[in-house]
């Protein structure tokens, strides 16, 4: 028996670029969101998560007007979060990035990740089709999760906005990474998220 996570990051928010931390999203990311609730529209899913973030619900929305047998539920276990801080062995060069973060936010997405694998890594009962709108860090966490790598190794695991990364949890086996950043719903035009250059 296998539980599927559909894990999709929000589309693409209005004005982005200048650094607000949430708002609605950009006409190219309800374009973004359409062509994936197209490409997902034959998957027989059992149920919808979104992160209660303005950009994921709108996301959460759109996909489920065209999916009219599925309601997304908010769950503040996908809620943009730090997964985790600066940890043994992860390369200096990802020091600049904690330079603004706090000790209490790190400690906070540290208790939201655990919660959130206990939640969506538990085995179900029956095979499952499950949709997760959440944010970049929380998928890097995830697919970090599923390799058993370091901790600090959702740093640079970089999705796209309305990108696919499916993992299956099975119950006997370790759980398994499907795909990673599917962009084959999206034209070129569409596929936003990624940086530039990778920093990290």
């Amino acid at each position: 028996m296998s539980r599927y996570l559909y894990l999709v990051r929000h589309g693409e928010q209005q004005d982005a670029e200048y650094g607000l931390p949430d708002g609605p999203l950009s006409p190219r990311g309800v374009r973004q969101v359409q062509a994936l609730a197209h490409r997902l529209g034959g998957v027989p899913f059992d149920a919808a998560w979104h992160s209660p973030l303005q950009r994921a619900a709108e996301t959460a929305r759109i996909m489920t007007e065209r999916m009219p047998a599925l309601t997304s539920q908010p769950s503040a276990l996908l809620f943009d979060c730090y997964p985790s801080g600066p940890t043994s062995g992860m390369p200096h060069a990802f020091d600049p990035f904690f330079g603004g973060i706090t000790p209490a936010e790190i400690e906070a997405g540290e208790a939201q990740m655990a919660d959130a694998v206990a939640e969506f890594f538990a085995p179900a009962a029956g095979d499952r089709h499950e949709l997760l709108i959440t944010h970049n860090f929380v998928i890097g966490w995830f697919v970090r999760e599923v390799l058993g790598a370091p901790a600090w190794r959702w740093l640079g695991l970089n999705v796209a906005n309305a990108a696919l990364t499916i993992i299956r949890v099975r119950s006997a086996k370790p759980s398994a990474l499907l795909t990673f950043n599917d962009l084959g719903h999206l034209p070129p035009e569409l596929r936003t998220g990624l940086p530039v250059e990778q920093p990290y």
